[in-house]
């Protein structure tokens, strides 16, 4: 139920964008933001405004050009939002955040049950992730095996 306390730890900041993080949700995040490199120039950028122009760009879903003016530049967000992807930033704050949430609710941080499908088996037992890759393709076609004829007679 919507209270004035629920209102007030749920107002957005800032910019007042919904996706923006709560002052809450960046005490979590923001230790888990690699810090500046050394040497070069001195980061200028805000964290947290980055953080909140990429959650603005994946709850809209609008693209990364059309950013509005008031977040950093389209093209520092997107070059922070791979940066992080690729070094696994984004997954520490997921799991960071997933152990938050289940320990408030008064349960073991780390899941202890596991969902295995049929197919994960099978493959398991044929040698492992490999052929669990290969169990969710499709066959290839081969060039050879093309239903499209030749436009010049063969003679």
């Amino acid at each position: 139920m919507w209270t004035d306390a629920t209102r007030a730890r749920h107002a957005p900041s800032g910019s007042g964008y919904p996706s923006d993080v709560s002052d809450a949700e960046w005490a979590l995040i923001a230790p888990l933001i690699p810090p500046e490199r050394n040497g070069g120039r001195h980061r200028e950028t805000d964290m947290r405004r980055a953080v909140d122009a990429i959650l603005y760009v994946l709850r809209t879903g609008c693209q990364w050009r059309a950013l509005p003016k008031d977040f950093p530049p389209h093209s520092t967000v997107y070059r922070y939002f791979w940066e992080w992807t690729r070094y696994g930033v984004w997954d520490r704050i997921h799991a960071q955040l997933v152990a938050q949430s289940r320990g408030a609710r008064g349960r073991e941080t780390e899941p202890t049950a596991a969902v295995i499908d049929s197919r994960s088996v099978a493959a398991a037992e044929k040698g492992g992730s490999r052929a669990i890759r290969r169990a969710g393709m499709a066959p290839r076609r081969f060039a050879a095996s093309s239903s499209i004829s030749r436009s010049t007679p063969r003679g």
